[in-house]
């Protein structure tokens, strides 16, 4: 199946004006920049859903708000994005502001962090969504607002007409976060991007958000970008997993790859954090020792090389390569053996 969506060598960085440069190494801040996101490559074919993961400030939500455009005027993008539209790849960073508007929130859409900061405060709900139709000019008030109320019963708001009158204070975490969703899907975009959707909800409730995107997927044939932090999650939803840290990617594989015979050593650090049903409770969880490096401090080598235990000499000089070390399943690490 042919890809929906291709970012190739993907670069984000920000200005680091505010660095004392004397104080850090020439190659962290070099030309007085720091870089978020480096050399970032993956694919996602239409239909799939990738999982993007990794713990906070790895770069995952720079990288979803590149691909939308969303970025401020002070970052610096470089690399390609490509979105498949009417049977052609279009690179999204050269597009117009015009023709990105009119891309972004039709063919491709995005649910947001938080929903209770995403959502306007003072604005009903269904409002809002009603909106996201508006501004692509192609129905009247009238429509939009029955295409608001439909979108509601797609992610399964009851009373979804009286709802719709709702303001987001009058709503729960759950209801909100499907709130979101409703916005995001209302245009009936082929790539929706889902970005940490179910980090502030309960248990209870994160089931039933990751059952009802997986039923949106089948029912309209989305393509999902999903990011999270939490492995579990991804678990259920991802068919391949793409893990980063630091700003790069380190992992790419099939769920069963990641999850059976897991290549590079932060991902094997990530799952030993996990418990499941068979970790022994008198023994304490696997860690990760250190913390991930700041920006302005980025070892010259590999970023992880600090808190590896599978290190070499050169770890510390030179990025690892990515290296594909089974079918379909790359890893940015020549030392670990994927099935040791």
């Amino acid at each position: 199946m042919p890809p929906l969506l291709v970012v190739r060598q993907l670069n984000i960085a920000f200005p680091a004006a505010a660095l004392d440069t004397a104080r850090h190494p020439a190659a962290a801040v070099a030309a007085n920049l720091l870089v978020a996101v480096r050399d970032l490559t993956f694919s996602i074919a239409s239909g799939e859903v990738v999982g993007l993961v990794g713990e906070s400030g790895s770069g995952k939500s720079i990288t979803s708000l590149a691909i939308m455009r969303l970025l401020p005027p002070q970052a610096q993008v470089s690399g390609e994005i490509f979105f498949a539209e009417n049977g052609s790849a279009v690179n999204v960073n050269k597009l117009d502001p015009n023709s990105m508007r009119q891309l972004r929130g039709s063919r491709m859409a995005m649910i947001f962090q938080e929903p209770m900061t995403a959502l306007n405060p003072v604005m009903r709900v269904g409002d809002q969504i009603a909106e996201a139709v508006l501004v692509h000019g192609k129905h009247s008030k009238r429509a939009a607002a029955s295409l608001a109320v439909q979108a509601m019963n797609d992610v399964a708001i009851s009373q979804a007409d009286r709802r719709a009158r709702d303001y987001p204070h009058q709503l729960s975490g759950g209801m909100r976060q499907r709130v979101m969703i409703a916005m995001a899907i209302v245009n009936r975009p082929q790539l929706l991007i889902a970005d940490e959707p179910t980090t502030a909800l309960d248990v209870t409730i994160q089931a039933q958000i990751l059952e009802l995107l997986a039923d949106l997927r089948n029912k309209f044939g989305l393509t999902l970008l999903f990011i999270s932090h939490d492995l579990a999650v991804v678990s259920r939803i991802a068919d391949r997993v793409a893990v980063m840290y630091a700003g790069s990617l380190v992992e790419l594989g099939t769920k069963e790859n990641i999850f059976r015979w897991p290549a590079h050593p932060y991902t094997r650090g990530l799952l030993q954090a996990v418990p499941d049903l068979k970790t022994d409770r008198a023994r304490p969880l696997g860690t990760i020792e250190g913390t991930v490096p700041a920006l302005q401090a980025m070892p010259r080598g590999c970023a992880f090389e600090p808190r590896c235990g599978f290190r070499v000499a050169d770890c510390a000089l030179f990025m690892p390569p990515l290296v594909e070390v089974g079918e379909g399943h790359w890893a940015r690490c020549p030392v670990v053996n994927q099935k040791q």
